[in-house]
């Protein structure tokens, strides 16, 4: 298994996802996903797992203030989301080709 945590520091889900993984001993890389993003390689992959939809926190404040609701074309869409990732929800977790968006520890039990 090959893990890996997207996340915020103040995020309470994320919290819970990098105490899930300590509990049984199973090795994980966080990455903060606030201070260093997604690149466009794992935001491909993340993104053909669990769908743009299941992705992007369409209530948070920067989705408001960047009218992203009114932006139509999925290419400049991706771009803008991906360049700011206060949009993604928490935690990400991916396990190679696959992923799951916020605390998911009975999809995480059959990757053991």
């Amino acid at each position: 298994m090959n893990i890996q945590i997207f996340g915020a520091n103040k995020c309470f889900d994320t919290k819970k996802a990098e105490r899930y993984f300590k509990e049984r001993k199973i090795k994980f890389q966080y990455k903060d996903l606030y201070r260093y993003g997604l690149s466009k390689g794992e935001f491909e992959n993340i993104k053909a797992s669990v769908g743009m939809e299941n992705l992007v926190n369409t209530k948070s404040k920067d989705y408001e203030k960047l009218n992203l609701h009114r932006i139509r074309g999925n290419a400049i869409r991706e771009e803008i989301i991906l360049s700011n990732p206060k949009l993604f929800r928490t935690p990400i977790v991916r396990n190679g080709k696959q992923a799951t968006v916020g605390y998911k520890p009975e999809i995480w039990k059959e990757w053991e």
